[in-house]
């Protein structure tokens, strides 16, 4: 209870209770009977950390070693894998492999996990191996791969491998974007530090950890100021798709800018000193140094016109193109195609070799028009390339807005996965 007291320019509250120092104290003493000591010794005994690694198997490894590295240290779970079958052939020499182990805090495994994808069917495998009452028990599944999209990006420092490398890019998917912008981008000669890219790329995954890899679905290359952008198209009802530019223009041209993929230009369209003959010489062709049995592809469509051996050149194919232009393969270490087969652009027609006049592995590359040799850079350049059809244009410059905004949210982040 409270009164109030009122004064001259004044007001305050006087209480009426009790004083709280003459109020009576009462305690209160209440047993509690503890829980028994031994279930909790026994609760704290069942109670064990469980510990989580991964590593990525190697050719090399053996039971032991493998194990070794994932920190496991257990002689019954050794001798599981060297004597079981299953995890064998999944494990040991198989490099590559992501391994996914479960252990105790005495590093005793009582889980392993494996996934890989062995075909291109959507689909991939895991290997489970667990410890039961019984002791190690192997087993495999099947389970089907989950298609997500991964934005990503990087800046050139030395090389597009590097730069890739860095941003944890696959390197076929390093491969389709050279192969993309091949047209307008020397990726071996014309790359500057501060180059930068974007990509939007598939990818498929097994609970949640990335088997493969799929199709670049859209890519901005930023060389020497110059931004490049390209996206996957396929239109309505036709059978295959292809590369356009975001205004519509196809990637495509007549010609593939070089016969090999990431091939580096050892000689060029010019005079040069002739290694064998010593004297100075037109070259009238590009050679391209590359380990013997590497592909090599045709350019173009056409057919072959020859295909067998030419002193000098030693094992040569050659295509007739449309518009009398004619393309010339030399040194081949095997021939894949017959005179007269026709032949698609990107086509394997043979492999890289050493014969008649030279003096290592490489290709001697002609483009030739109407009988004259031109320089085969030059070619690509000048090729046409093909619109997207006007019945297509609306879907297609639908797809366009959204592949701008993927690319602009790509060049800000790392790198991010979207189911």
């Amino acid at each position: 209870m409270a009164a109030i007291l009122l004064g001259a320019g004044s007001l305050s509250i006087a209480s009426l209770a009790p004083d709280a120092s003459d109020l009576e104290v009462s305690q209160i003493v209440e047993w509690v009977e503890p829980l028994p000591l031994q279930s909790q010794i026994d609760a704290l005994a069942e109670h064990a950390l469980r510990l989580y690694r991964s590593d990525l198997t190697r050719s090399s490894d053996t039971a032991d070693s493998l194990l070794k590295r994932l920190g496991i240290d257990d002689p019954a779970a050794a001798a599981h894998l060297r004597s079981d079958t299953m995890a064998r052939q999944a494990l040991l020499g198989r490099a590559g492999r992501n391994v996914r182990v479960e252990a105790t805090d005495d590093n005793q495994l009582l889980r392993l996990t494996s996934r890989w994808a062995p075909n291109d069917d959507g689909t991939f495998k895991r290997l489970v191996v667990e410890k039961t009452d019984k002791g190690f028990v192997s087993s495999t599944e099947i389970a089907p791969l989950v298609a997500a999209s991964r934005l990503v990006s990087g800046v050139i420092a030395s090389s597009l491998f590097a730069a890739t490398d860095e941003a944890r890019i696959p390197d076929a998917i390093a491969i389709q974007v050279a192969e993309i912008f091949s047209g307008d981008i020397d990726f071996h000669r014309a790359l500057r530090k501060g180059d930068r890219f974007s990509i939007v790329y598939e990818t498929l995954e097994g609970d949640g950890e990335p088997m493969r890899s799929g199709r670049v679905l859209s890519t901005e290359f930023v060389n020497k100021g110059k931004t490049l952008q390209a996206m996957w198209f396929q239109e309505p009802g036709a059978s295959k798709g292809g590369y356009y530019t975001l205004d519509g223009d196809s990637m495509r041209r007549s010609f593939l800018a070089s016969p090999m993929e990431f091939s580096r230009i050892s000689s060029g369209f010019a005079m040069r000193f002739h290694p064998i003959l010593k004297t100075w010489r037109a070259h009238r062709g590009i050679d391209y140094a590359a380990p013997t049995g590497t592909p090599i592809r045709t350019v173009g469509d056409g057919v072959v016109e020859f295909a067998g051996w030419q002193n000098g050149y030693g094992n040569v194919v050659q295509v007739a193109h449309r518009n009398q232009h004619t393309t010339l393969y030399a040194h081949m270490s095997q021939i894949f195609v017959r005179k007269g087969e026709r032949v698609e652009q990107g086509q394997k027609i043979g492999a890289v070799g050493s014969t008649g006049w030279s003096t290592g592995p490489h290709l001697h590359f002609e483009f030739l028009v109407n009988g004259t040799h031109v320089d085969p850079l030059t070619i690509v350049q000048n090729s046409e390339a093909v619109p997207v059809s006007a019945a297509s244009k609306a879907t297609f410059d639908r797809e366009a807005a959204l592949t701008r905004v993927q690319l602009m949210a790509a060049a800000t982040i790392g790198q991010v996965s979207i189911e």
